[in-house]
């Protein structure tokens, strides 16, 4: 299955208590890591010629192919850990946005839109007949004075699309919005949403020791589309939460994913009945 991922990677300087480490980020970066046991995929980025190198070799060691679009700036963030889920963004610089014309229009089994600093413009969107999933945070992001806040959008450009995913806070961004075939909606170790073609759906993600957190709506949108590809929305859904949950316990795209098959029996998702199906019982 052959997928491309859109979007900047990222230089991220992640600061708890005392401690500072540098690494490389991004929606783009945690998508690719995770399907890369599944599929041939394809990040297509813009970074500096300063971006370290043996962050690329990362990715290339697992089979992902790097496609680099130059750009005087790195997209680079600082993120100051709080507490294990709570934490605080600030955009430190900002590599340059996609044109239309950059983005190939050749046949591939998923595209994923995983934008982190407005770099992917509506127009793109519009342009992809593929099978199409996003995530909505690169999207709804406004920084003053580098500090990341949310802004209000038209989100009637989802109507194009196959799979969207923000978390709670990203979601209340969107005016307006013509639902994709499927809308996932997270909010971090709590119970989360799917609306799919219409019907709403709480699911319950798995409850397992999590060091760290980051890259959990990335690879949640990652799993669910390349599940969702080949699997009825239900099994496609309970696997993703599943394989998510096991992402953040083990922090590597390689663990036994069996267990993992089997762990998604036990991911419970309950259907919204609407105020007419409670009344019609």
């Amino acid at each position: 299955m052959k997928c491309i991922i859109i979007g900047h990677l990222t230089h991220d300087i992640i600061i708890r208590g005392n401690t500072k480490t540098e690494r490389i980020g991004g929606g783009a970066y945690y998508s690719a890591l995770v399907l890369s046991p599944f599929c041939d995929v394809e990040v297509i980025t813009k970074i500096s010629k300063s971006f370290p190198r043996k962050w690329l070799k990362e990715l290339e060691e697992k089979g992902i192919k790097i496609t680099v679009l130059p750009s005087k700036e790195t997209t680079t963030y600082e993120l100051r850990y709080l507490d294990e889920n709570t934490r605080s963004l600030k955009l430190l610089a900002k590599a340059e946005p996609f044109k239309p014309e950059e983005i190939p229009h050749e046949n591939s089994d998923i595209v994923i839109l995983n934008p982190v600093a407005n770099e992917i413009p509506i127009e793109i969107v519009n342009n992809l007949k593929s099978f199409i999933s996003l995530d909505v945070q690169g999207f709804v992001r406004d920084f003053k004075d580098g500090k990341v806040e949310f802004k209000k959008i038209d989100a009637s450009f989802l109507k194009g699309v196959k799979v969207a995913h923000a978390d709670v806070n990203e979601f209340r961004m969107l005016i307006d919005p013509k639902l994709p075939d499927v809308m996932l909606i997270s909010n971090g170790a709590d119970r989360g949403e799917a609306i799919y073609r219409g019907n709403r759906y709480h699911f319950e993600p798995l409850k397992m020791p999590v060091a760290e957190t980051t890259g959990a709506g990335d690879s949640f949108l990652a799993y669910f589309s390349y599940f969702y590809k080949q699997c009825p929305f239900m099994q496609a859904l309970k696997k993703a939460v599943s394989f998510t949950a096991f992402f953040l316990k083990h922090r590597t795209p390689f663990f036994d994913f069996d267990e993992a098959i089997e762990n998604a029996k036990n991911v419970e998702v309950e259907k919204i009945m609407t105020d007419e199906e409670t009344s019609a019982r």
